[in-house]
């Protein structure tokens, strides 16, 4: 006890008993009050040491100080500030199941709002806990314990205690990127930074990111807004006749197929197809299928689809726009203008947590009107993959809440399972023979393609049989490439190529993704449309009969017959009709045949050289323009006739059972909902879905009943 007491009479003795009490109240807030998402041994250890750098050299500010006494209260005040924040954190997570930003912090008269005004609701029987160390600080000061060491502490001691901390983090950020690459660059969830690097840095992260943001958009003024609607009135593409308003009034579902190729259509493995029923949709007379339509993707991949598809905009050359700016940018988002202009009640399924890409904060801003994540389904330990609920039971839990919503609804339905590693337990084949390159991941691809079929069949069959079909446009979209370039050369016999002969052309050939419209009674067939992800929401509007004009958008619709075919890419190479255009490493453009894949000698083709030139800087101006209306927020400037901007504070998805139930109740008689519709009785019986995990047991499917039962005793 001695040797003890003799370690804490000193200034560095202290300074580690109250890192000890900031991590252990860190540890503790970690696995009981936040959902971080720990999957692995190797996330642990980081979870475990994340909280002890900063808080080193945090601390170690006050060693700077000559006065004893003054770098005590020093030592204390960053102590009290540390565990403020932490357990303030606690608290807002309570509420909105996020952390507190450098925002909600400036607008401090907010965050009490947001909390009720009574943070007291909030509190827990644990939370003593965080207090304790108080008590016992306080105790140890009183009794003498522990005392003020009066020598002076010297230079070199104060700047090896920072620079231990900075090799701490930097050891922490090195593992932490080895577990998770492009942790900082991506930005994939504010819990990512918090699990892999802790609450100091997250708040560290996030301050330097709004300040920069916040820099760029001080400097936006309204009349920046003219070059934007210049060049939106230059592209407009007029609607297609033939096709425009043939949706009004229809429910429009959209299908995201999570990192799902084109080249997996009509595929054969083995004999078997990959894909048949997709292969049949994708054939069906009744489906406008789109056999050159590419993802424009960036660093922010399946946010960047999501973002193209919603707003007509491109992702952020780095990092992902979701992450970044999606919390602030004001947007002319889909789910506002069907709902503004036609009434559409709109809704997101996902099997993963709700700030995964920041969603829960974006979809707000976007004007969804429900966001049914994780929270709303039954997760057991089997139910799950690392991105979220498997694709058959978040389908068909998801059954029980589509049909609560009114019509006409926009519903979108993000799967997962099809994403990368691709691993796929064994009970979820329904013996489906994968190929067997040296590639475990191309060949687990296959696999976890034809799931993701088998999930869309069985959802189908239900909306057929519950009536929905009949009154739906179902668009299924792939979001981004599942195999990078690195591992093609082991698919490339797959393909029919030989892997010796696999160039760039072959590479940028494997950025198509599917694009289907489906839709009972359209004149359907294979169009060989040259478009992109960012075409989509034009497309789209003018099916259901709202014409974009007046819109923000840099997309135009691939029914037009003047939509213009060059796709540009994130990284600035493009496809047209005829040419696909890369660069090399040097810069220099590299120009391809569409129709044989063979390279054209630009030096023997001036004039080929001169389009080339005029497309590029069509390319370079199109992204740019994209990228100063995001970072400037400049649809702020711009309201469109007709189009309320969202408010995000009108929105909440903590209640989503209770406003279905309540929406309906209000609406009586005149409820549109598929439920309402057929008499207040329940479709869900008539999905019928294979899902090994249910074990013949349909009442998560079936619940509906007792999902209202949970809710109402959770809120009395």
């Amino acid at each position: 006890m001695n040797k003890l007491k003799n370690i804490l009479n000193k200034r560095l003795g202290f300074m580690t008993l109250l890192i000890f009490f900031l991590w252990i109240k860190t540890i503790i807030a970690y696995y009981l009050d936040f959902s971080l998402g720990v999957s692995d041994p190797l996330q642990h250890l980081i979870l475990i040491i994340n909280p002890i750098a900063t808080a080193v050299i945090l601390l170690s500010i006050a060693l700077y100080i000559n006065k004893p006494k003054i770098s005590y209260i020093v030592m204390g005040i960053i102590y009290v500030l540390e565990s403020a924040l932490l357990y303030g954190n606690i608290l807002y997570y309570r509420e909105f199941s996020d952390f507190l930003s450098f925002n909600t912090i400036a607008g401090v008269s907010k965050v009490s709002k947001g909390l009720g005004g009574s943070a007291a609701n909030l509190g827990q029987a644990h939370d003593f806990i965080y207090g304790l160390d108080f008590i016992i600080i306080a105790i140890l000061l009183l009794t003498h314990y522990i005392k003020i060491d009066d020598r002076p502490m010297r230079k070199l001691t104060a700047i090896a205690t920072t620079l231990l901390g900075v090799f701490l983090f930097s050891f922490n950020l090195a593992i932490a990127e080895s577990n998770r690459p492009q942790l900082l660059g991506r930005t994939f969830d504010r819990a990512y930074i918090v699990k892999y690097l802790g609450l100091n840095t997250f708040l560290a992260y996030d301050s330097i990111k709004t300040v920069q943001n916040n820099q760029v958009r001080s400097e936006a003024v309204g009349t920046d807004m003219d070059d934007v609607l210049s060049y939106i009135n230059q592209n407009y593409a007029k609607p297609n006749q033939a096709y425009f308003g043939k949706a009004k009034g229809k429910n429009i579902i959209v299908i995201h197929l999570e990192s799902f190729q084109q080249f997996l259509i009509n595929d054969k493995v083995n004999g078997q197809e990959v894909t048949p029923f997709l292969n049949s949709l994708y054939n069906d007379k009744n489906t406008m299928s789109f056999d050159n339509f590419y993802h424009e993707v960036g660093q922010g991949k399946t946010s960047d689809a999501e973002n193209m598809l919603e707003t007509s905009l491109y992702g952020l050359p780095e990092g992902s726009l979701f992450s970044k700016l999606g919390s602030d940018n004001t947007f002319q988002a889909a789910p506002a203008i069907l709902g503004q202009k036609e009434g559409y009640t709109s809704a997101v399924f996902h099997g993963n947590i709700g700030s995964f890409w920041n969603r829960d904060n974006v979809y707000k801003n976007m004007g969804y009107n429900y966001f049914f994540d994780s929270s709303y389904f039954n997760k057991t330990s089997d139910s799950s993959l690392e991105y979220g609920m498997k694709d058959k039971l978040m389908l068909s839990e998801s059954a029980k809440y589509l049909e609560q919503l009114q019509q006409p609804f926009y519903a979108k339905f993000i799967t997962v399972t099809n994403h990368y590693p691709f691993q796929l337990p064994d009970e979820d084949n329904d013996g489906f023979q994968a190929p067997d390159t040296s590639n475990s991941a191309v060949n687990n691809y296959f696999l976890t393609a034809h799931y993701l079929d088998n999930s869309l069949k069985e959802f189908f069959d239900y909306l057929k049989s519950s009536g929905i079909y009949d009154n739906s446009m179902i668009v299924l979209y792939g979001d981004h490439y599942g195999l990078s370039n690195s591992q093609n050369p082991e698919l490339a016999p797959l393909l029919g190529v030989d892997a010796n002969n696999w160039t760039d052309f072959n590479n940028s050939q494997m950025q198509k993704v599917p694009f289907m419209i489906h839709m009972k009674g359209l004149k359907g067939g294979i169009n060989h449309t040259y478009g992109g992800e960012i075409d989509v929401l034009p497309t789209i509007l003018h099916l259901a009969g709202i014409n974009t004009k007046q819109y923000v958008q840099l997309g135009s619709d691939l029914l037009s017959k003047q939509h213009n075919q060059i796709v540009p890419f994130r990284n600035k190479n493009f496809i047209t009709k005829n040419y696909t255009v890369l660069k090399d490493s040097d810069g220099n453009p590299e120009v391809f045949k569409n129709s044989t894949g063979e390279q054209i000698n630009l030096d023997q083709n001036p004039d080929l050289k001169k389009k080339i030139s005029k497309w590029q800087q069509y390319v370079n101006d199109k992204l740019k323009l994209s990228d100063t209306i995001n970072n400037k927020n400049l649809l702020r400037f711009y309201t469109p006739t007709s189009f309320t901007p969202v408010d995000p504070k009108n929105q909440s998805y903590q209640n989503e059972i209770q406003k279905l139930v309540q929406t309906r109740n209000t609406l009586g008689l005149k409820s549109t909902s598929v439920y309402s519709q057929n008499n207040n009785k329940s479709t869900t019986t008539l999905y019928n879905t294979d899902a090994p995990e249910l074990n013949g047991d349909r009442s998560v499917i079936d619940s509906w009943s007792s999902v209202l039962k949970k809710t109402n005793d959770s809120t009395k």
